[in-house]
């Protein structure tokens, strides 16, 4: 493979986004993922997916591949060298609302980034990651999520789990809350210090585990009965991940500052959430227990 070779990140993309789809629709009862397909008119565009089934109250996965004569505010403010670059941007991101509050919402994405400039060297790197956001945890699934991460890592050196588990954790951080979105997982980003065949590999590492660290997950939970105090509970505690996804994060600036489809940029949304003023878990409570322990980022594997 070339320095840069764009193509092989896009083939890859595109099959990992269908192997998702596929493994998420085995988990359904005859539910298929419905898809657009979209162009950009300043260049690029992609491939939408959204199922809404039983499992899975609604689950996107989407491709997209933009290009542009200049980066967004949201990716200039930090690396003011990019300025005034033309540049090409890829990813796969994916959200997962499951119906049943035992089953966690989950994220992942891949992308790639390159900017180019006439007589510079182009400037390229990788991001990505996955993190779990559960409203009952259970220690185990916790423990199954954190391990396939770090065996994701595990090849690229015995640092990188940890360096990029702390970062998940502070990056999945709501300030106005004082507390992380969920238990955390992988973030990664600006990966270049690595040649880029080992960056790619690396992000292949990363997107190739999520299902290995989601699915089962969902096998486990998806048919566990719950009540109306527990839908409830997980249609507030949505409402974090409302607040994170507007407020916080980059993916979502960077997609709407580029002009990208406000559809698929979106559908990272649950399809309900609500809000409760001033809203406190009863002391000894399983809600109480998610605050109490697992919304704290610790070493999950010591």
């Amino acid at each position: 493979m070339n320095s840069y070779d764009i193509n092989k990140v896009k083939d890859y993309l595109l099959n990992l986004q269908d192997k998702i789809c596929v493994a998420l629709e085995r988990e359904e009862n005859g539910q298929r993922f419905v898809e657009d397909i979209w162009d950009r008119e300043e260049g690029g565009g992609g491939r939408s997916r959204v199922l809404c089934g039983d499992v899975f109250e609604q689950a996107g996965v989407n491709f997209s591949y933009v290009s542009g004569i200049s980066l967004p505010p949201s990716a200039t403010a930090r690396r003011p060298e990019l300025a005034e670059r033309q540049f090409h941007a890829m990813g796969v991101s994916l959200v997962i609302h499951p119906k049943n509050p035992y089953v966690p919402t989950s994220h992942a994405n891949v992308r790639f980034l390159i900017a180019e400039k006439p007589g510079s060297p182009a400037i390229w790197w990788f991001g990505g990651g996955f993190d779990l956001t559960p409203f009952y945890p259970f220690h185990d699934d916790v423990l199954h999520w954190h391990k396939v991460a770090r065996a994701a890592c595990v090849p690229f050196g015995k640092d990188v789990y940890p360096m990029y588990k702390q970062w998940c954790d502070e990056y999945f951080y709501l300030p106005h809350r004082q507390e992380t979105r969920g238990v955390g997982g992988l973030f990664f980003d600006d990966l270049n210090e690595w040649p880029f065949a080992q960056c790619f590999a690396f992000m292949q590492s990363v997107g190739d585990s999520y299902i290995e660290a989601y699915l089962p997950l969902v096998q486990k939970r998806k048919d566990m009965a719950y009540t109306d105090r527990e839908r409830d509970f997980q249609l507030y505690r949505r409402g974090r991940y409302v607040e994170f996804n507007l407020v916080y994060d980059r993916g979502t600036l960077f997609g709407l500052q580029s002009g990208g489809r406000t559809e698929s940029i979106l559908m990272s949304m649950p399809p309900m959430a609500q809000w409760k003023y001033n809203w406190v878990p009863e002391p000894g409570s399983p809600e109480a227990a998610l605050y109490e322990h697992y919304l704290q980022p610790q070493n999950w594997l010591a």
